[in-house]
C-alpha cells in the first residue's frame, strides 16, 4: 500500500512539474506581446479554451476523493490562463476583444454554469463524480484531438514552424504522467484521455523528426551550393564572352 501511494504521488507530482511547464510555454509569446503593445494577430481561444479545461476538471476534482494534485495543478492553471487572457484583451485589437468576450461569455460563464447548476441539482454523491468524469474525459479528448489541424498543416506545407518540438514533448511527457496516474489511482477519466494525449504527443514528435531531419537539410544545401555554383560559372562565362 506505501509502495502503490508513493508511485501514484510520483506521477502526480511529475505530472504537476510537466503540465506546469506547458502551460509556461506562451510566456515568450505574451513578452512580445507586452513589449510590442499589440496581439500580433495571436488568437485567444487556445487560452480560453484551456481556462475552461482547467475549470471544470477543479470542479471535478473538488468532489473526487484525494484529488490534490489535480487541483494544484488545475488551480495554476487557471491563475495563468486568466493571466495570459487579460494580457491579451489589454493589447487586443476591438474586434478580437469582442470575440475574446463572447468566448468567455459562451464558454466559460455559461457553459461552466449549466454544467455545476446540472450536476448540482440533478446528480449527488457518488454519480456526481460520475457525470463530472465523463465530461471532462470528453472534453479532454476533443482537446487532445484540436492538433490534428496543425498536424495537417505541417503535412500539407512540410513545415514544422507551428509546431515546436519542445512543446509536443512535454505534452507527450505529461500525457504519459497523468496516464499512469489515473492507472494507478483507478480514476478512467484521467487515464483514457492521456492514452490519446501520448499517441497524437508522439505523432507531432515524428513529424517533427521527418520534416526537420539533418538529412533533408543536408541535401537542401547541397542542391543550393549546386545551384550557387551554377550561376557563379554561368557569371563567369558572360564576363568572359564580354571581353
Amino acid at each position: 500500500m506505501g509502495l502503490h501511494f508513493t508511485w501514484l504521488f510520483g506521477f502526480g507530482a511529475l505530472g504537476n512539474i510537466t503540465s506546469c511547464l506547458v502551460c509556461l510555454a506562451p510566456l515568450p509569446t505574451f513578452y512580445q506581446i507586452c513589449k510590442k503593445k499589440t496581439s500580433q494577430g495571436f488568437q485567444s481561444i487556445p487560452y480560453v479554451i484551456a481556462l475552461f479545461s482547467a475549470m471544470i476538471w477543479l470542479f471535478y476534482a473538488i468532489f473526487s476523493e484525494n484529488a490534490m494534485l489535480l487541483i494544484t495543478i488545475n488551480s495554476f492553471t487557471f491563475f495563468m490562463e486568466t493571466g495570459y487572457i487579460s494580457v491579451y484583451l489589454f493589447y487586443a485589437t476591438k474586434k478580437d476583444k469582442i470575440l475574446t468576450f463572447k468566448l468567455l461569455l459562451l464558454l466559460n460563464i455559461f457553459g461552466f454554469g449549466l454544467i455545476c447548476a446540472l450536476t448540482l441539482f440533478l446528480t449527488r454523491g457518488k454519480r456526481r463524480v460520475q457525470v463530472l468524469g465523463w465530461i471532462c474525459m470528453i472534453f479532454a479528448l476533443c482537446v487532445f484531438a484540436a492538433p490534428l489541424g496543425i498536424v495537417r498543416k505541417v503535412i500539407k506545407t512540410k513545415s514544422v514552424e507551428f509546431m515546436p518540438f519542445s512543446l509536443s514533448f512535454f505534452l507527450t511527457l505529461s500525457a504519459v504522467m497523468w496516464f499512469f496516474y489515473g492507472y494507478l489511482k483507478k480514476d478512467k477519466f484521467v487515464a483514457i484521455p492521456n492514452i490519446l494525449g501520448f499517441i497524437f504527443g508522439i505523432c507531432q514528435m515524428v513529424l517533427y523528426l521527418i520534416y526537420r531531419s539533418p538529412g533533408k537539410n543536408e541535401v537542401g544545401g547541397a542542391k543550393n551550393s549546386r545551384i550557387v555554383r551554377t550561376i557563379s560559372l554561368r557569371h563567369k562565362h558572360c564576363d568572359a564572352e564580354a571581353e
